[in-house]
């Protein structure tokens, strides 16, 4: 065999071809092949062999190119078959490539068809030879002709069979990535080319994970040729597919406790992770790509999954695309949350779609996926978490200022979308190590650099950082302290949400606390106020958080941090010893600012309470500084009225006069801490024992001194007169003057002694009746200073004139309202009996503690001890409840009202405000204990108590117990019905029914109730209707959709109002009793307010079909078309709409009051048709991309909107605008001061109500413009329905035209347009209306 070789190579080199031709023609086809071979497999001359067999065999010749052939057919599968050194392969495919377009037709024909068959067959394993296909599928298309089975195909033809043969038949697993690698080289049309990508699609799901990378590549690098959004599409949902999968293996798998994994979670994790790079890269030099990537998601945020998400946050590091994706996820995370509020607040939605998909969810799920080493990705979060708490954040207020206290759930969609900010930005921390450093700076510098925005978001993440991971931050501590030195610069209250977040580091790290402990210093003397409230917010914080050795065990401990978690650096018996002396030293700064301004004064007289509590051992100290100032404002001669000096506690500056010293507030904060001194002293040494002796000598002579000073100034203030304190009725009180300023601020601190008074004297007097006689007293002296303060501010138009604060602390409140309510003790009857006696203490009582829940549900919290700490002010909360709601049911507010005729609130009414005020806040502020709240409100009936762990059953037996009042008020004559108190329960009724579940049986038996009492209660009271109508709306369209409703309410306001052509008679259909003449009005409004919110969910149904992409609304269309059945949206839309044709019909005829329902109905109307419009468009593009038949209820609701909804809109306008401005027929002076009355109402209402008319008139027509479209497109007649408009710009009224004419002309003229008057003119004659 080697001399053949030798031979064949020896004459090409000579260039003896003719001898080479003869030589090769004498050799057989199999002994060519064996040379071939061998050569081929031992790698020598193999190159210079195939030259030479080239060289010998022309290609005119038909034994040339048959030897070429033969050459061509053997060589293939030898490199196919992997006995080949890879170089030689590497060598004859070359050689061949260059020589291929040199093969006749038929021979390029019968090789392609080996390629193809040896793919079919899977013998192209290790693709090699497939580099040679596309050289030989382009020779081929360069052909003219090819016989085809009978016939003949052009080459061109000819391919495509081939490529079309080639991707209907199956592939081996193996070769799908050379085969994507080789149809890179060959040339496609766009067909061919989409079809081949469906083909390298659907082929993922038959191979390896660790193959899918390489496949990804080579199909992005195709995606050159076209198809990019198909090769997108097509990637993103083979991994959201893989991921599903993912989740359901893992669920099973903790369901059954078994480990079936098919894909393990770190390997498709990493193998995402590669592709999302591979994609990003692809995107980088193809910005084409990257457009067709975006537009997929532009449309609908359907699309969206973890690892779509994932790979935008990925492409927002390439700069260009930055903005728009971040734009992108916003607008995708909005929508997302509003859709699901939208579905969550409508049973209709609920029932017609599957349940919704949450972006925010998808987001999160990103974050923990990419833990798995997508570090490409976390850039691309922790922009995204800043973007969009900066977005979203709380915005500030009017005038700048911030509102107070957050609410504790995120509602609207804005907060939704911050509070997922943060949780991104949390999550990234605890996971990804490299980016700690990054967020913690980002979070800080916000804090210092947004002072002109609520930053509440920011502290509530700072502080998750640090609970979440102390020791990080301990590591980071120098961006803590560099924090710190702009301190005095902040807001104060980013400075308490600072240093409340840090506190547990303070514990742990010395170097922290010093640092903040210089910051403190200076800011104690800076020239701004805030600097310095900076500064007393800071020390209290480190007081109440450092125990000194000796420390009584606090009740409320802070917020702690396990010694596991962090390594304190500090040993602990030179801690204690050294708080101590620290405490004392901030004590002794701290008392500096008892000289500064009331509002720092006020601060810590708020915060010693607190200190003391935590710190019991600075009691001595505390005390002293307390006593040594109130006695600055104590008169100490016994003889002396008022006990209190007055004049100390103001200052003027210039013109104005400021309070200095918050004289209450000090009295208030030392009782509170004596008392609780009292307490605790007395629980922990019931025995003291002779060691103390020292301090105990020490603490009662402080005691002792304080408790005369008290009783001293009880009694004087009890015998004191107002004309004592300048303060009579002759006094001026205006706030216009420095004397009535002076006055005022003089009233309110007079109130607050009396109010911390009563306060002590309660609880001293361990109710013994002779100490509750003088409380009476020192209350009576503060109600009459109230009513004089009351009466004057109702004539001078004061801004500052709200009721002050009251200085009862809220835990004081609630043990006076059980004491005057609840206690039944025979031994305390007597001495309760005096406080019961008083009317008005009683009202103030119930007052107050209304006054303190308003402000728990604004703020959060409360002043006074315990104000600040959530669990107790609920305890507080839960004990009011009971009370309020005993006295409530135990004593009916008819009883009250015998015998008193006045206008104001009785106490009953008081009670049931309070009580619904609890709810509201409690829905509120503490959401997940309402069940909790409702199961200490014991009421001692029969009723069996319900179950205390479900909410819904412990919600319905109270919701039970306030249905009974109800009916009870309405079961009464309209004479004893008590508006206010009717409209207080239906309130109670409406929040308390958001805690039934819409699906439970209680909430049934709710709603069937509400729609009773509407049905059978006929009082003519607006404000209780509104109420009771809002309520049925609100339960109905959690309970099934509400247009069958607002059908029979419309009904009922055509019957009650009467119809706008006087001689229709209406029938009288009435449905419910509750709409009646006076109430028809603001039915209107609430029924229009309801067809808002229908429209809305309908305009929203339509566009998600609109959004839908193609292929789900072909497939969709095939079905519908097969089993003759509408689509169940298009259905459930038109079946909605046409009910709300029907009931705008009723509203339409209706004889309704110029005014504000009138224009909202115009605007309801115009709002009606532009949606009818848009789902005509809706059936125009679907007409246009499946041609069919239109749905028969679809023209059913064209039919309704053009005879009978179109025609009565005109003649509302008319109504509308004759009713209006019309003069009727009254005598003419009437008419002039009517006219003179109305007209600066009628001119601002033209303004309006001539936009709202034009708008109307607008949206008829583009609808008709619209319908005429889809007549031509689906070919049905739908303008059949339509009647041409009389309503435009000008409109002839044919009985003024013909009076006029009357006047000018004679009678011939009269007869000749007579007619015509007859014509348009119909005759007046009684027609009922069905």
């Amino acid at each position: 065999m080697k001399a053949e070789m030798e031979k064949i190579v020896s004459l090409s080199d000579g260039d003896r071809t003719a001898e080479l031709e003869k030589y090769l023609s004498s050799l057989t086809d199999d002994k060519l092949i064996t040379v071939i071979t061998n050569s081929a497999l031992k790698g020598k001359k193999i190159g210079a062999m195939i030259k030479g067999i080239f060289k010998g065999s022309p290609p005119s010749a038909p034994k040339g190119s048959h030897r070429r052939l033969i050459l061509y057919q053997h060589c293939i599968p030898l490199c196919e078959s992997g006995d080949l050194q890879a170089e030689v392969a590497a060598d004859i495919i070359g050689l061949l490539m260059l020589e291929t377009h040199t093969l006749p037709g038929p021979s390029l024909a019968q090789l392609a068809s080996l390629f193809v068959e040896a793919i079919k067959v899977g013998k192209m394993g290790s693709g090699k030879s497939l580099e040679l296909f596309p050289t030989v599928l382009t020779a081929l298309a360069a052909c003219e002709a090819l016989s085809y089975g009978k016939g003949e195909l052009s080459g061109e033809e000819y391919k495509k069979q081939l490529i079309n043969s080639l991707c209907s038949s199956r592939w081996d697993p193996q070769c799908v990535i050379h085969l994507t690698t080789m149809f890179r080289d060959v040339p496609l049309s766009p067909e061919e080319l989409q079809f081949l990508v469906e083909k390298v699609l659907r082929m993922f799901f038959k191979l390896e994970l660790q193959e899918i990378p390489p496949l990804v590549y080579q199909l992005l690098l195709l995606s050159a040729k076209g198809c990019k959004k198909q090769v997108l599409d097509g990637i993103i949902s083979y991994f959201k597919d893989q991921d599903l999968r993912q989740e359901k293996e893992q669920k099973d798998g903790e369901s059954m406790d078994l480990e079936v994994q098919s894909i393990p979670q770190d390997q498709l994790r990493h193998v995402e992770g590669t592709a999302i790079l591979h994609i990003v890269f692809a995107i980088r030099l193809d910005h084409e790509l990257g457009r067709e990537f975006l537009k997929s998601f532009k449309t609908s945020y359907g699309d969206l999954c973890p690892f779509s998400i994932a790979l935008l946050l990925s492409v927002a590091r390439i700069q260009r695309y930055e903005v728009q994706v971040f734009d992108l996820l916003k607008g995708a995370i909005i929508k997302s949350v509003k859709d699901e509020q939208l579905q969550q607040g409508s049973k209709f939605l609920q029932d017609l779609l599957l349940q919704h998909c949450s972006v925010a969810q998808m987001i999160l799920d990103t974050v923990r996926n990419s833990v798995f080493g997508w570090d490409h990705v976390t850039q691309g979060l922790i922009q995204l978490g800043f973007f969009l708490m900066d977005t979203f954040g709380p915005k500030p207020g009017p005038f700048g200022k911030t509102s107070e206290g957050s609410s504790t759930i995120a509602k609207t969609p804005s907060q939704q979308a911050c509070r997922l900010g943060g949780q991104v930005l949390l999550e990234g921390f605890k996971m990804h190590e490299a980016i700690r450093g990054e967020i913690l700076e980002q979070v800080l510098n916000r804090l210092v650099a947004k002072t002109a925005s609520p930053v509440n978001h920011f502290i509530d993440l700072f502080s998750d950082i640090v609970v979440s991971a102390p020791m990080i931050l301990l590591e980071s501590s120098t961006k803590v302290t560099e924090t710190f030195d702009h301190l005095s610069y902040l807001p104060l209250a980013t400075v308490q949400g600072l240093l409340k977040a840090v506190q547990p580091l303070l514990k742990v790290s010395m170097s922290l606390k010093d640092s903040l402990i210089l910051v403190l210093r200076k800011a104690m003397f800076s020239s701004q106020l805030d600097g310095r409230k900076s500064a007393v917010t800071g020390f209290l914080l480190l007081l109440k958080n450092f125990k000194v050795l000796g420390s009584l065990a606090s009740s409320q401990s802070s917020q702690g941090i396990s010694s596991s978690q962090v390594q304190v650096d500090v040993h602990s018996r030179y801690n204690s010893a050294a708080n101590e002396a620290f405490c004392l030293e901030i004590l002794s700064s701290l008392r500096r600012c008892l000289g500064q301004q009331a509002d720092i004064r006020f601060m810590l007289y708020e915060g010693f309470h607190d200190v003391l509590r935590r710190n019991s051992q600075l009691a001595s100290s505390i005390m002293q500084t307390l006593l040594s100032q109130l006695r600055r404002y104590y008169e100490p001669e016994q003889d002396l009225l008022p006990p209190v000096k007055l004049e100390p506690c103001i200052t003027a500056h210039g013109d104005q006069v400021f309070l200095q010293e918050p004289l209450a507030h000090l009295m208030s904060c030392t009782i509170h801490c004596l008392l609780w001194l009292q307490s605790i002293r007395l629980s922990a040494h019931p025995n003291a024992s002779e060691s103390d002796d020292d301090e105990q000598d020490e603490e009662e002579g402080y005691q002792s001194e304080l408790q005369t000073i008290l009783e001293s100034i009880t009694r004087r203030m009890i015998k004191s007169e107002l004309e004592d304190f300048e303060l009579d009725k002759s006094a001026e009180f205006s706030m216009g003057s420095s004397v009535g300023v002076k006055n005022n601020i003089y009233a309110v601190l007079v109130m607050g002694v009396y109010e911390v008074l009563i306060e002590y004297n309660f609880i001293k007097a361990n109710y013994s009746k002779s100490r509750f006689e003088e409380l009476v007293e020192l209350f009576n002296r503060h109600h009459k200073l109230s009513e004089i303060l009351k009466e004057k501010s109702g004539k001078g138009r004061g801004l500052s004139h709200k009721t002050p604060r009251s200085l009862l602390s809220m835990g004081f409140v609630s043990t006076l309202l059980t004491a005057l309510f609840r206690e039944s003790t025979q031994s305390r009857e007597e001495a309760l009996s005096v406080l019961r006696a008083s009317g008005e203490f009683l009202r103030y009582s119930v007052s107050v503690a209304l006054q303190k829940i308003q402000q728990l549900e604004d703020t959060g919290h409360t002043d006074g001890p315990d104000g600040q700490s959530p669990d107790k002010t609920f305890r507080f909360l839960c004990d009011m409840t009971s009370v309020l709601m005993w006295r409530y049911t135990n004593i009916p507010s008819v009883v009250e009202e015998a015998g008193r005729k006045e206008k104001r609130s009785s106490l009953s009414l008081l009670c049931l405000e309070g009580l619904l005020r609890i709810f509201t806040t409690c829905v509120q502020r503490y959401p997940d204990r309402i069940a909790q709240l409702l199961s200490t409100m014991d009421i001692s009936e029969d009723d069996t108590e319900p179950d205390g762990g479900n909410v819904t059953e412990i919600t319905f037996f109270y919701i039970r117990q306030f249905q009974r009042a109800l009916f009870t008020q309405l079961s009464g004559g309209e004479e004893e019905f008590n508006s206010k108190e009717a409209q207080l329960l239906v309130s109670i009724l409406s929040v308390l029914s958001r805690q039934l579940k819409p699906s439970s049986q209680q909430f049934a038996q709710m709603f069937t109730w509400t729609v009773k009492i509407c049905k059978e209660t006929s009082f003519e009271d607006s404000a209780f209707s509104k109420g009771l109508l809002s309520l049925l709306l609100q339960l109905h369209v959690l309970y099934k959709s509400p247009v069958s409703l607002l059908l029979e309410l419309c009904q009922d306001i055509h019957s009650q109002l009467g119809d706008i052509d006087q001689d229709v008679e209406v029938e009288k259909p009435s449905h419910f009793a509750i709409v009646n003449i006076k109430t028809a009005t603001t039915t209107t409004l609430l029924v229009l307010c309801q067809v808002d919110r229908v429209l809305d969910e309908v305009d929203w149904l339509i566009a998600r079909k609109k959004s839908q992409p193609a292929s789900d609304k072909s497939s969709s269309g095939e079905a519908t078309q097969t089993a003759g059945q509408q689509d169940p949206v298009e259905k459930a839309v038109t079946l909605q709409l046409g009910t709300l044709l029907t009931a705008l019909n009723e509203l339409v005829q209706t004889a309704l009051l110029p005014g504000s329902c009138t224009d909202t109905l115009l605007r309801g109307l115009s709002r009606t048709y532009t949606i009818l419009t848009t789902l005509v468009k809706y059936y125009i593009q679907l007409c246009s991309s499946q041609p069919g038949g239109l749905p028969a209820r679809f023209e059913k609701l064209v039919k309704l909107s053009g005879s009978r909804l179109t025609p009565q809109c005109y003649s509302f306008i008319t109504y509308a605008q004759n009713g209006e401005f019309g003069g009727g027929g009254a005598d003419d002076k009437k008419k002039k001061k009517k006219r003179d009355e109305a007209n600066i109402a009628a001119s601002a209402k033209l303004l309006r109500e001539m936009k709202a008319i034009p708008n109307l008139i607008f949206s008829i027509e583009q609808y008709e413009k619209y319908l005429i479209t889809l007549s031509k497109k689906s070919k049905v007649n739908l303008m059949q329905y339509m009647k041409l408009s009389t309503s435009r710009d000008f409109r002839i009224n044919a009985a003024t035209l013909e009076a006029a004419l009357q006047e000018q002309d004679d009678s011939q003229q009269q007869t000749t347009v007579s007619p015509e008057a007859e014509e348009t003119q119909e005759p007046k004659k009684k027609r009922r209306k069905q």
